[in-house]
């Protein structure tokens, strides 16, 4: 027997949780891309270190769970630098560094599909290799990895349920709290599953505009 109305009065507490929910995904997404554009330039900069120390450094990532991840930066690290850290410091930590491994994927397919033409373009106009990078390449990079970009942010907001793992409140975490409180665990979870489905549909539809702005630009 369901009983939402047992839980009416928890609703708001639960949709708190969105807040941290994107504020995850959203700060991890915006830490991961610096990282993730030098490391697709280090697999594509023809030198054999880079090369070897991006191509290693996307392994482990993409190689390794990331719930294990979080707990190795959670539990693990204050061990080794002596301190400890947030479970807020720990999640987005855990999520920048794996997000950065899946963008530099991204963003290296990105570039690689923009036409080699553009380079020798750039060199006879006597464009530097820096702003040919910076003016030709990743902006043109830009609109090939939005569909990609998006599927990421995605994947992000529904991994970030892992932080509950840790203590964080985040939806998941909030959902979880009611449950444990009101002894009734499937009306709690059917709303914080709902909140995640409405967030991915508003993040979708919303990448979608730009795509279709753009092809028209």
């Amino acid at each position: 027997m369901l009983h939402f109305e047992t839980i009416y009065t928890s609703f708001p507490y639960i949709a708190g949780g969105i807040t941290v929910t994107l504020k995850f995904a959203v700060v991890s997404l915006l830490c991961g891309l610096p990282l993730g554009v030098i490391l697709a330039i280090g697999k594509l900069s023809n030198i054999l270190v880079l090369e070897k120390l991006s191509a290693a450094y996307t392994a482990v990532f993409r190689g390794t769970p990331l719930l294990v991840q979080l707990g190795i930066i959670f539990h693990a690290m204050p061990q080794v630098i002596g301190c400890s850290i947030s479970a807020f410091q720990a999640g987005i930590l855990a999520f920048s560094l794996n997000s950065a491994a899946y963008s530099s994927e991204i963003i290296r397919a990105g570039i690689q599909g923009i036409d080699p033409g553009q380079w020798d373009a750039a060199k006879v106009l006597g464009i530097s290799t820096l702003q040919t990078w910076i003016k030709v390449i990743l902006p043109q990079a830009v609109r090939n990895i939005l569909p990609a970009l998006v599927n990421e942010m995605v994947n992000l907001l529904k991994e970030s349920a892992l932080v509950a793992t840790i203590g964080e409140a985040d939806l998941l975490k909030r959902a979880q709290n009611v449950a444990g409180e009101k002894f009734s665990y499937f009306e709690p979870l059917m709303i914080a599953a709902s909140c995640y489905f409405v967030m991915v549909m508003i993040i979708s539809f919303m990448a979608n505009r730009l795509e279709k702005r753009w092809a028209h630009a």
